[in-house]
């Protein structure tokens, strides 16, 4: 069957065959397998089946229609308030994930705590619209992490926060993720450092594999890597008015 190439942030060498989508596999893949096997054994449906291996070796996956993301997209408040929920629902379903013996799995960036299995990847590139509502692609960073480092992430990417937006744009998206995802005072005073934490971490990532030549990571940062950093700036400048949008 025809092999179509589909567009990704950080990986390569995926394609598009039929009704499935095959992706180079590598030492985490059986653990990512395992978890998305759970995810649809207990119901959530916001992720693909995994369906095994091709005869090349690769990871075969369902294919999931819709529109993923753009990288500075342009939600509606409702629309993040449902992928606050989503998100909500995910880290329910992986929170009863007993990962398998010997797990191994691909870590790019360590995370604040390691309470559950996460997606560590969840930004707008990665979240389709689908028929069926939000889903979650590319869980090749899927690992050990918290709900909140997961959180973090996809609040500042998808609201979006960051340098080239006024913050006062910006406020309404964070509260409405911050209640979709049902966050208590607690939860929401530990988002507001965690916003800094996580995009400063994408720059040490980014910078070092720029000073290391490690890929993709030096093509990131030579593409984008002023934007992570001016975003890093940006968050640790206002975390105050993160704060207080927060209630915190």
């Amino acid at each position: 069957m025809t092999e179509e190439p589909l567009p990704t942030h950080a990986s390569s060498g995926v394609v598009r065959v039929g009704d499935t989508v095959r992706r180079p596999s590598g030492p985490w893949t059986d653990s990512v397998d395992a978890l998305l096997a759970h995810l649809h054994g207990v119901g959530f449906r916001g992720a693909p089946r995994p369906l095994g291996r091709d005869g090349q070796g690769r990871q075969v996956l369902e294919y999931l229609p819709g529109v993923a993301g753009s990288p500075d997209p342009d939600w509606t408040d409702a629309d993040l308030r449902e992928l606050g929920g989503f998100l909500r629902q995910l880290h329910e379903a992986t929170a009863s994930f007993p990962p398998p013996a010997g797990a191994v799995w691909q870590r790019a960036i360590a995370p604040d705590r390691e309470d559950l299995v996460v997606h560590n990847d969840p930004a707008p590139w990665n979240l389709v619209r689908s028929p069926a509502g939000w889903a979650l692609i590319d869980w090749d960073f899927a690992g050990p992490g918290s709900r909140l480092w997961d959180l973090s992430y996809a609040v500042q990417t998808a609201v979006p926060l960051h340098a080239g937006r006024p913050v006062s744009a910006s406020l309404p998206g964070l509260r409405a993720m911050a209640e979709g995802y049902g966050l208590d005072g607690a939860g929401r005073a530990g988002l507001v450092p965690l916003l800094h934490r996580r995009v400063a971490a994408m720059v040490e990532l980014l910078r070092d594999g720029a000073a290391s030549g490690e890929q993709p990571w030096a093509r990131i940062w030579t593409e984008d890597g002023s934007y992570w950093q001016r975003t890093a700036d940006h968050l640790a400048e206002h975390r105050d008015d993160w704060a207080a949008a927060l209630g915190c």
